[in-house]
């Protein structure tokens, strides 16, 4: 966390606001239920809303169910699974620009009261807030960030997740103290995060490039560089119910190439093969336990050695 908030939360009236609700869905039935059921009361003190899902291409009952539940959420059938950014991007292009924006996983759950936390933190500076995340048993998930860094890369690949806790120096930021104040922050799990209307306007869509996983940090990034920040609000609550990548060898082999993908976007080639030799070098030294995860994460990281890639175009805004 970068620093204290100071003086009193800045935004304007919560019930004089626009909101929409943004929900990527793929195959989500087994937990998007447990989401709508949760946004009645998460909403509380909130005046004019919006729920909106978007669906990529499910073969469950994801649609279905959407349309069911009595939240009386607005569906939208992308017809394709081009990924959460462009998921996101769908949607937000069919939601008035005068709304904030809170993009969830459909595996999340909301307290009582919390995204009314998180508006009440908006202000002409502060255009993302992100809440306290619990893990399904209601211990902390440690969903604060540090931005990339060859001392992230390095720390996260030499310490090991255990001892990097109690150091406190890799990309996570997982000293259990820093999650009881309301502080800003570089960027958070994008499982959950609100987003202003003003930020939206300046910054535009989400980086479709990135299929799943780091297009969380790349928007935050691109909010941070137009001189916004994002703000950390404990007081908002929220439980998060996945973490499939930790189990599947695919996904985190998706999500350690996009680790280097970003990097290498902002940086030169010296500074990318020492990145990327850093989470090699944490992958293998994981893979020696066995484990099929970072195996994979050892590969994908290998693999990009061989490719060179440019910073894409803008990405449009294209519907459903």
């Amino acid at each position: 966390m970068a620093a204290e908030i100071p003086g009193q939360p800045g935004g304007t009236g919560v019930k004089q606001r626009k909101l929409a609700v943004l929900i990527v869905t793929y195959n989500s039935a087994d937990t998007l239920e447990g989401l709508l059921d949760t946004l009645s009361p998460g909403l509380v003190g909130i005046g004019q809303t919006e729920i909106v899902v978007v669906d990529n291409a499910s073969s469950d009952a994801s649609v279905a169910m959407a349309r069911q539940h009595p939240i009386g959420a607005r569906v939208i059938q992308t017809g394709r699974n081009g990924g959460y950014a462009a998921g996101i991007n769908a949607g937000a292009a069919t939601i008035s620009p005068d709304a904030d924006l809170l993009i969830l996983n459909p595996d999340i759950r909301v307290a009582p009261g919390s995204v009314a936390q998180l508006m009440r933190r908006l202000s002409s500076n502060i255009g993302i807030t992100v809440p306290r995340i619990l893990h399904e048993d209601g211990t902390l998930f440690h969903s604060l960030r540090r931005e990339p860094s060859l001392q992230t890369a390095w720390a996260d690949a030499l310490l090991g997740t255990r001892l990097g806790y109690g150091l406190d120096r890799g990309e996570c930021v997982c000293n259990d103290g820093r999650y009881e104040r309301t502080g800003l922050v570089d960027w958070a799990s994008g499982s959950a995060l609100l987003v202003s209307a003003a930020a939206r306007a300046v910054i535009g869509p989400w980086d479709e490039s990135f299929f799943l996983y780091s297009e969380e940090v790349d928007y935050q990034r691109r909010v941070r560089d137009a001189g916004l920040k994002i703000a950390f609000v404990p007081e908002a609550v929220f439980v998060h119910i996945g973490g499939e990548y930790s189990r599947n060898a695919r996904l985190y082999a998706l999500l350690t190439a996009n680790r280097i993908i970003d990097y290498e976007r902002h940086h030169g080639p010296v500074a990318t093969t020492i990145f990327r030799l850093a989470v090699m070098s944490g992958e293998l030294l994981r893979s020696f336990r066995g484990s099929a995860v970072h195996r994979a994460g050892v590969q994908a990281a290998w693999q990009s050695f061989s490719v060179q890639r440019r910073a894409p175009q803008q990405p449009s805004t294209r519907g459903a």
